[in-house]
């Protein structure tokens, strides 16, 4: 196939408008911008997504393109409008008529007061995609409640099967709620156009954290819905499996995956101990645990005779799954990721401070795949653009802008 010839992403000829901010939110609709979808990020004029401001770059935090934003905001483009002014909805309403898909992660019931709510836009778009994420839904007790990944993580459960036995529960470190959630609502949405391209209906689509937080953990909710037992945290070993655990080595760290019996016995093969290996792949399913204990002091004194890279490389080539711990700055330079597009450049890539390449997604396609279509937005940049797409002319613009109705193209970075 020629190079010249255009491939076409999923989403092209989509249009969503992003009123979403800090992680969770934006991470849905970057999942569709990188598969061809046109975002249009909306943002408070004088409130901006407060990521903008975050990241471990001082000089780009004071320009509002933190680290922490330009994580998931690539490919987009920002208009900055005041929606709580008369004139702000009405701009907002006539975007959402040229709009597929609406996400926003506002408080439960803000929109509705403003008169965005779902029964509102779908008046205006009746074949509108609105998708609301918050921490626990519109429904029960908790959904006017606020929250953040680790409100959820205490919540459902996730702080206290993390950490050491014995010990206080441990937050997991990254957002993995944040992002969790923000994958299973670009599936929602996704599922919602597929829908809509056989019913011609809109949807309503209401995501919550503490629902996808429970989903990132299926296996151990279906355990406590069968016993009724929480899951017991065990740190970097298992109980039920020696070969499931992390180790010291020459150098370092190494965790080892061998979970089935099949691999622990590659493993104590491997490691020189055929008896063992034999033992264990013999041994019942349900009583590989009581071999645990002696299993585990073995491993811990052959282990420590080679570097941790040197085991990687000798286990993955029998068969058994392990890998050295690595830090991030050492993964991000490994030539695994650099054969599968996860991390791609972007134009300004090569400014100082910025990051020279961003995640963009967890899969690749033949064709027509994720792409990084262009640099995260600055704050407003696009107002004008937009709103000219929408019929409003220069006079208009330069009028609602001095009313500070809207911004144009980060005036106030």
């Amino acid at each position: 196939m020629s190079d010249s010839i255009h491939e076409v992403q999923p989403f092209e000829g989509i249009r969503v408008i992003d009123m979403t901010h800090v992680f969770a939110g934006p991470f849905c609709t970057y999942q569709l911008a990188v598969l061809g979808a046109d975002v249009i990020k909306v943002e408070p004029p004088d409130n901006p997504d407060m990521t903008r401001g975050e990241g471990v770059v001082p000089e780009l935090n004071e320009q509002g393109m933190g680290t922490a934003y330009l994580a998931q905001n690539g490919g987009k483009r920002a208009i900055a409008v005041d929606i709580k002014t008369p004139e702000g909805i009405e701009i907002l309403k006539k975007l959402v008529a040229s709009a597929d898909v609406l996400v926003e992660n506002y408080t439960g019931g803000t929109l509705e007061e403003l008169g965005l709510g779902y029964d509102a836009l779908a008046a205006v778009n009746p074949q509108l995609i609105y998708c609301s994420m918050t921490g626990f839904g519109h429904t029960g007790p908790k959904g006017s409640d606020r929250a953040y990944d680790v409100v959820i993580q205490a919540y459902s459960g996730i702080m206290a099967a993390n950490g050491e036995a014995n010990a206080p529960p441990v937050r997991v470190g990254p957002p993995m709620v944040d992002y969790g959630t923000g994958a299973q609502a670009a599936l929602a949405v996704s599922s919602a156009l597929f829908q809509r391209s056989r019913t011609g209906k809109g949807q309503r689509i209401d995501v919550a954290m503490l629902d996808a937080a429970l989903m990132s953990m299926s296996a151990l909710v279906a355990g406590t819905r069968a016993n009724g037992a929480p899951p017991v945290p065990h740190g970097n070993t298992h109980p039920a499996c020696a070969g499931y655990a992390t180790y010291e080595t020459k150098d370092g760290l190494l965790m080892i995956g061998a979970w089935s019996n099949r691999q622990m016995g590659a493993l104590y093969r491997l490691l020189g101990d055929e008896d063992r290996a034999s033992r264990t792949e013999a041994t019942a399913r349900s009583d590989i645990g009581s071999l645990q204990s002696d299993d585990a002091a073995f491993l811990r004194a052959v282990l420590r005779d080679k570097t941790a890279d040197n085991w990687e490389r000798l286990l993955n080539a029998a068969g058994v799954p392990a890998a050295r711990v690595r830090r991030l700055d050492e993964t991000v330079t490994e030539a695994q990721l650099a054969s599968r597009g996860v991390l791609q450049t972007y134009p300004g890539s090569d400014a100082p401070g910025m990051p020279k390449s961003l995640p963009v997604a967890g899969f690749t396609y033949a064709h027509g795949g994720p792409a990084l279509g262009g640099r995260p937005p600055r704050t407003g940049e696009h107002t004008a653009e937009v709103l000219e797409s929408l019929g409003y002319d220069a006079a208009a613009i330069a009028a609602l802008t001095e009313r500070g109705v809207l911004l144009l193209n980060g005036d106030n970075d």
